[in-house]
């Protein structure tokens, strides 16, 4: 075989990489404003839909952050362990558990305020191109930013 039958397989001919290597990256320029909060990443984007909704149930929850209950678990049971949120289970279907922002989580939002414009200077794209990576990378996942 010639080498050229193989280039499918370089790593600069892969769209997966620097898919990979961005979130990466943005996830590590997260990390100083996050540590502020006590929160991972994934915590973060977890906050941030109890500060939209309030309340939720895991299996929406998972659904909105593209995360399986293995991920879940343990993310909310630390957010519970620091008092930003309270998980119970639905008092019409035990099988359904419900997590819920409490006040200590609310207060949070606040200085999380500045995150989404600091990151937006450190990712240094227009806005144009901003939208266009969004509506992509959305494309990407299969969803839609309006189930969003």
């Amino acid at each position: 075989m010639s080498e050229k039958e193989f280039d499918s397989l370089k790593l600069d001919n892969q769209i997966c990489f620097p898919l990979y290597a961005a979130s990466r990256e943005i996830i590590r320029q997260y990390r100083p404003f996050l540590e502020k909060l006590d929160l991972t990443y994934t915590q973060y984007i977890t906050m941030m839909v109890f500060w939209e909704v309030g309340q939720i149930n895991v299996k929406e929850l998972g659904r909105r952050l593209y995360l399986d209950s293995g991920t879940l678990t343990p993310l909310l049971k630390s957010l519970e362990a620091k008092g930003f949120v309270h998980r119970s289970r639905s008092k019409t279907d035990e099988r359904v558990l419900n997590v819920e922002l409490t006040g200590k989580g609310a207060a949070l939002r606040d200085r999380a305020l500045e995150i989404p414009s600091e990151i937006r200077q450190v990712i240094n794209l227009d806005d144009e191109e901003e939208a266009v990576l969004y509506r992509l990378l959305y494309k990407v996942i299969g969803g839609s930013e309006e189930n969003i």
